[in-house]
């Protein structure tokens, strides 16, 4: 059964907190205006590098032996990343001979979740009505149950077993007579599971502890149940892996085994570097599988591009987001006629709106300007003629 909480705010608390909100609205906008201008420059510059480094990568042909000509350069080579390190789990002891071991832990636990809904109020006032929710799920950590707003559920959460999610990596990892340094063994992907083999005499210590939070949580006699099972790659602390109850705790094994790579990095001795292009940015890259050089400066091109479009997106939501927020005082002082404040609440986002738009469209079209002049001007074009085709709908609108 949902639980609810019902507050009221007054008129003046809601214009204080508008007043407020100008300040933050400035803040916003500022971080947009920003981010779009940088984000350009971004794009720009990273382009510039990546062009620059295709033009001067170089064929690795033989990665067995380190040729003293290719230190400095910049060079494409594909192999077999292997290694002989031992990785092993402190606390449960799984060890795998392994580029990465990766222990998952999950928790059954109650979750809350909230959702409000806001009445206005004729002289200003709001209601609102926040209505609580519980449900069972994993998560990745214990949910601290006391601070459940429903008294029912608070301290309902509990777990049999609690560790943290770990990852452990290799340190020698051998690229025919390379070898891979930290930031390339920890891009090495490809996750497998691994195999548990736990003797009896450990799980039956697990399980004893697990009966004693059993026993101490529900007040019964719970030496007879199993409750630590071993499925596979998961270690499962619960009555029963296929009916999880609060408290249960899952935890999974998984690892990464040598595979073949190809890497694009700059030849450093018997190892390698990031390359630095004129302009100050750097690049390196290692991928799954066999690839050539062409497809990996394609690929990093059209990602480049990917989050040139998502900043985009960011900026101007933040740029609107902040111009609402410095504007959002005007609909907060006609609050004391809801019916007023919804029209001048519609008439403040549409404005705020376009004018957000325009306005990064001009940032956006400034950087090009700066960076690349041709597609500035033709962006700067499209601004200007937004501008005038709403500013002729107004004077038609009024008169």
């Amino acid at each position: 059964m949902a639980y609810q909480e019902r507050t009221t705010v007054g008129y003046g608390s809601r214009v204080g907190n508008s007043f407020r909100g100008i300040f933050g609205g400035f803040i916003i906008f500022i971080a947009g205006t920003a981010l779009l201008w940088w984000n350009e420059g971004r794009v720009v510059k990273t382009d510039k590098m990546l062009n620059e480094a295709q033009g001067v990568t170089v064929e690795l042909e033989n990665i067995d032996r380190i040729n003293p000509e290719m230190d400095g350069k910049l060079v494409h080579a594909t192999g077999f990343a292997n290694t002989q390190d031992s990785l092993i789990d402190p606390i449960f002891g799984v060890g795998v001979t392994a580029v990465r071991l990766v222990r998952d832990v999950e928790y059954y636990q109650w979750v809350e979740q909230s959702h409000q809904e806001r009445k206005e109020k004729l002289g200003g006032k709001q209601e609102i009505t926040t209505t609580y929710t519980y449900k069972k799920q994993w998560t990745s950590s214990p949910v601290e149950s006391a601070d459940f707003h429903d008294p029912s559920y608070q301290k309902s959460n509990y777990v049999l077993n609690s560790a943290d999610s770990e990852r452990w990596f290799a340190q020698n990892v051998t690229f025919g007579a390379f070898q891979l340094n930290e930031r390339q063994i920890q891009s090495i992907s490809g996750e497998e599971p691994v195999a548990l083999s736990l003797d009896s005499a450990t799980l039956a210590g697990w399980n004893k502890e697990c009966q004693q939070v059993l026993s101490c949580q529900n007040g019964t006699h719970t030496d007879s149940l199993l409750l630590v099972h071993v499925r596979d790659n998961q270690l499962y602390y619960g009555v029963s892996p296929n009916s999880p109850a609060v408290g249960d705790v899952r935890i999974t094994f998984t690892k990464v085994m040598p595979a073949q790579i190809t890497i694009i990095a700059q030849q450093k001795g018997n190892t390698f570097t990031s390359f630095r292009a004129k302009n100050g940015k750097t690049f390196s890259t290692l991928v799954m599988g066999t690839k050539d050089a062409a497809e990996i400066y394609e690929g990093a091109h059209e990602d480049n591009h990917i989050i040139m479009w998502i900043l985009r997106i960011v900026g101007v939501l933040l740029v609107i987001g902040g111009l609402r927020g410095i504007f959002g005082i005007l609909e907060t002082l006609m609050k004391v006629v809801p019916f007023l404040a919804n029209i001048v609440g519609f008439g403040v986002g549409l404005i705020c709106f376009v004018v957000g738009l325009v306005w990064s469209l001009v940032i956006i079209a400034l950087a090009w300007l700066f960076y690349r002049p041709l597609i500035g001007i033709a962006l700067l074009a499209i601004a200007g003629f937004l501008i005038c085709f709403f500013a002729f709908k107004a004077k038609k609108n009024s008169r």
